[in-house]
């Protein structure tokens, strides 16, 4: 069997297993669940690498259970869902979802998509995370914005000695801010250098992490550059640079 288990969450049980016959196939591990609070329990004790999530669900959506998940972690979300409709094809990637899928849909086209979410997921945490020893281990162990402080190697952050509790693209995010001070970056440049050059969605999905990140994070010193997208503005000189141990 896989490393991976995927949730499929759809109160159709024969959608549900249809899904899971053929993730199953490809030798993942699946759990089925009919609603959004049976999942969310699920969040809560032992999380999936994946989920596939309807959006019309008996009492909490789709859009709520993503909404909420999203707000504690990147795990990819890929949703299904009957409305076809651009609005709500951008809602659900506002929201924080990897990829959308319009009922009926073909299974094999899910599984595709599922092995291209993992993948790409990999490939994001490898690239985030610096081996140990290396140069920038070493040498680029904090950075310090102001009262924000930055310990890349531990993918943390504190702000007036508190810690603030990011996700993994939040996180990502900010650090090419702190990087890069002053610097205006496109939502496209955004998208790039967080999501990786295969993101499939709306670039919009960089204003939503932006507001999760304000709320996070008060205040915050990236703002909005009209027309083109966003920075961190910085008048207090370079970001500061220590090694750990300072």
């Amino acid at each position: 069997m896989s490393d991976y288990t995927i949730a499929v969450v759809d109160d159709d049980l024969n959608i549900r297993n249809l899904v899971e016959a053929y993730l199953n196939r490809e030798n993942y591990r699946t759990i089925g669940l009919g609603n959004a609070e049976e999942a969310w329990k699920l969040w809560r004790s032992a999380p999936p690498d994946l989920w596939v999530l309807d959006i019309m669900l008996p009492g909490m959506d789709g859009y709520e259970l993503c909404r909420r998940i999203r707000y504690e972690a990147e795990v990819p979300i890929i949703m299904i869902s009957a409305k076809d409709s651009e609005v709500d094809k951008i809602l659900g990637l506002e929201l924080g979802s990897d990829d959308y899928l319009v009922k009926p849909f073909s299974p094999r086209e899910l599984v595709a998509r599922v092995k291209r979410q993992l993948q790409r997921w990999y490939r994001l945490r490898s690239a985030g995370e610096p081996e140990a020893g290396s140069a920038e281990s070493a040498e680029h162990a904090v950075l310090q914005v102001g009262t924000l402080r930055i310990l890349p190697e531990e993918r943390r952050v504190f702000q007036g000695g508190e810690e603030a509790d990011l996700t993994f693209k939040e996180f990502s995010l900010l650090k090419v801010f702190a990087e890069h001070p002053n610097r205006a970056f496109t939502r496209e440049e955004l998208l790039v250098l967080v999501w990786g050059d295969d993101y499939y969605g709306s670039d919009r999905a960089v204003d939503h992490l932006i507001k999760r990140l304000r709320k996070k994070i008060d205040p915050l010193p990236v703002e909005a550059v009209w027309g083109h997208g966003y920075r961190l503005r910085w008048n207090g000189g370079d970001i500061h640079e220590t090694a750990a141990s300072d």
